[in-house]
């Protein structure tokens, strides 16, 4: 398995993945599976910021991908990303979550980023909450009912991974540009 940047070319398989998630998970709130179209925009976005988004492959089969996003597009929020991990329905638990999400990580700790943020879509997804927690994020906190998806109100559960020491210090580096991109 390799893991390296997506591209423009890759956008069908994560749409095919991210759908798949969109129409019968809760990991995303999203009902409506976007186009490709849609997820390379999404792609270009990120990726103008510096940030990285990434894929895992193997023999040329896309098995899922990772990204991490501004937190919130206000100055403040300039050392804070929120990370995003899909995984392709068949390789689900073999590791491949670890692999890209690691890779994120490694990426915005070059960065300079202090905080990395993960709003998991239901208190009930136990390989996402499971994933972050062997990374090294901790749980912050349950938001009840922030969704309602599939017949039924959905939670979120935020998790947190400090990096670069954290709130330790301050700030040496100039953070994410989150305007005028």
């Amino acid at each position: 398995m390799i893991v390296r940047p997506a591209e423009s070319r890759d956008m069908a398989a994560l749409a095919a993945i991210y759908g798949h998630h969109v129409l019968h998970g809760f990991g995303t709130f999203e009902e409506v599976p976007p186009s490709a179209d849609e997820l390379e925009a999404r792609r270009q976005a990120v990726v103008a910021r510096g940030l990285p988004y990434l894929l895992a492959e193997e023999a040329g089969r896309v098995l899922g991908f990772a990204y991490a996003g501004p937190f919130r597009p206000r100055a403040a929020y300039r050392y804070t990303v929120e990370d995003s991990v899909y995984i392709a329905p068949d390789m689900q638990g073999r590791g491949v979550g670890k692999a890209v999400l690691s890779a994120v990580i490694a990426a915005c700790e070059s960065l300079g980023i202090r905080q990395v943020v993960a709003v998991i879509g239901d208190s009930g997804n136990a390989g996402s909450i499971g994933l972050h927690r062997s990374l090294g994020f901790r749980q912050q906190g349950v938001g009840e009912g922030f969704g309602y998806k599939h017949g039924r109100w959905v939670d979120i559960v935020w998790m947190q991974k400090a990096l670069n020491g954290g709130t330790g210090r301050e700030p040496d580096a100039p953070g994410l540009v989150l305007s005028g991109v």
